[in-house]
């Protein structure tokens, strides 16, 4: 659930944005020990060592009308729209609903696997999917409905992409928990695209897809296969401790931590195969309590796969289930995709080139795919100075202008100098730069006119002086 105070490095390069409840994650405690966060390396720039300002002509690829129109819906744009037209370009790709899509391939395995295991009292399957709502939501679905607190970091304009103050492009399929429980549903899996303002790297994207697992539990459903269960309760008036909520009973939270962990380590296995270490980190969630992560052992590396928890009792009973307990969980298709086919570039989802999607279309789901990397075309590097602005400037506010202008072409940007000026105590940031195309071999001029095209929309849009 967040990255919103620290992230941990993850093999695979810290695949932190696949995670699906890493948005509203602060890890609190730990009953193991994690491994240690890789800082990126700051040094110093020649690039600093010269500057002129530039004077920008280049004209801004975000929505200038008074509203911008989604997927069929208009929305009136005000001082919070920060979706750019390179996001909504995006907008109904739904890769997870493509048949064959290595994200379609991981959401049918999960899917099927629930439809199998758990069987309701007619025989039908006891989990219901949704794979196909609308990822414009309102803020209130977003946040407040979860117990966000107004003053919550992940709130932010620059963490997230807005349509307007009042609808965004939601940031956690978690954004459907309430409205689907107060429709009366005691269990279902929701599937979608999410949409955060994030860093620019082989295993971030500001687009990717979750799964989103809730499971309610009535006095009867949780202890009806107890000894003397008839005469234990799901809820009482107490304290809330380290390891349940004020309003749940112990025996009630221990059977659906039981439960939750039980499904879950049911569900990786079959992902993953037998003979899987898996360990559980106690972190914090807005909307559960007690959480977990979810860490597998996998090739020698340990690392995070999910969140989880038992569900606040104030958003159950909001959203109409007084008399019931429950659990969520949540995780990132990409960060399982990564995993499993060993895929090294989170850009390759979105790639349309037949020698990645192919080697996903196999007979049957649970076949095992053996991905074979494409060719690796040479990266041209270049690094970008300016001086920063007063205030309001966003490092978010400037990788999305690189993707704005770059696009996939861009495989990653990193801070490697940031300098104060000792007498004007201006600050000056010097990014650099990585352009790889996926499928060929770019040029210098192609990647000349991209860089000028970002260095000039910096200086427009963001207020930056430039030092190029």
């Amino acid at each position: 659930m967040d990255r919103v105070l620290a992230a941990r490095s993850q093999s695979l390069g810290g695949i932190m944005m696949a995670a699906s409840w890493n948005f509203m994650r602060v890890v609190r405690y730990s009953k193991t020990v994690l491994s240690q966060g890789v800082q990126i390396g700051r040094i110093t720039s020649f690039g600093h060592a010269w500057s002129r300002t530039v004077t920008s002509s280049f004209a801004a690829k975000t929505p200038t009308s008074s509203t911008v129109e989604l997927l069929g819906k208009m929305y009136p744009r005000d001082d919070y729209s920060n979706a750019t037209e390179k996001i909504l370009s995006k907008v109904g790709k739904n890769l997870h609903n493509q048949r064959y899509h290595p994200l379609w391939l991981i959401k049918e395995r999960i899917k099927d696997h629930f439809y199998k295991q758990y069987i309701g009292r007619f025989g039908t399957p006891l989990f219901s999917v949704y794979d196909d709502l609308s990822p414009v939501v309102t803020v209130e679905q977003n946040f407040d409905r979860l117990l966000i607190p107004q003053d919550h970091p992940s709130r932010r304009k620059g963490e997230n992409y807005y349509m307007n103050h009042t609808h965004m492009l939601r940031a956690h399929t978690s954004a459907h928990q309430w409205d689907l429980m107060h429709s009366g549903l005691d269990a279902f899996l929701v599937v979608g695209d999410v949409y955060r303002r994030d860093t620019i790297d082989s295993s971030h994207y500001p687009i990717f897809h979750q799964m989103e697992g809730v499971r309610l539990f009535s006095n009867h459903e949780l202890f009806s296969n107890i000894k003397d269960g008839e005469s234990l309760q799901l809820l009482e008036q107490g304290h809330r401790t380290a390891h349940k909520q004020e309003t749940h009973t112990m025996e009630a939270v221990r059977l659906v931590e039981f439960n939750l962990k039980q499904v879950l380590t049911k569900l990786v296995t079959h992902l993953f195969g037998d003979g899987l270490e898996i360990r559980w980190v106690d972190c914090y969630f807005p909307f559960t309590h007690p959480s977990f992560e979810m860490e597998i052992n996998f090739q020698g590396e340990w690392m995070e796969v999910l969140g989880c928890g038992v569900m606040e009792q104030q958003l159950v009973n909001s959203a109409g289930a007084e008399q019931k307990i429950g659990w969520a969980f949540g995780l990132g298709l990409e960060r399982l995709a990564m995993i499993l086919y060993d895929i090294p570039d989170i850009r390759l989802f979105w790639s349309e080139d037949e020698r990645f999607l192919k080697q996903f279309s196999v007979p049957h789901i649970d076949q095992k795919v053996h991905f074979q990397p494409l060719s690796k075309y040479p990266p041209l590097i270049n690094d970008i100075s300016f001086w920063l602005p007063s205030e309001k400037y966003s490092e978010n506010d400037f990788y999305d202008l690189v993707r704005t202008i770059g696009g996939d072409l861009v495989e990653k940007v990193v801070l490697i100098d940031e300098f104060t000026h000792p007498k004007t105590k201006k600050v000056s940031h010097c990014y650099r730069i990585t352009y790889r195309h996926l499928e060929r071999t770019l040029t210098q001029v192609e990647v000349h006119h991209l860089h000028r095209a970002i260095e000039e929309l910096a200086v427009q849009e963001l207020g930056v002086e430039g030092r190029f």
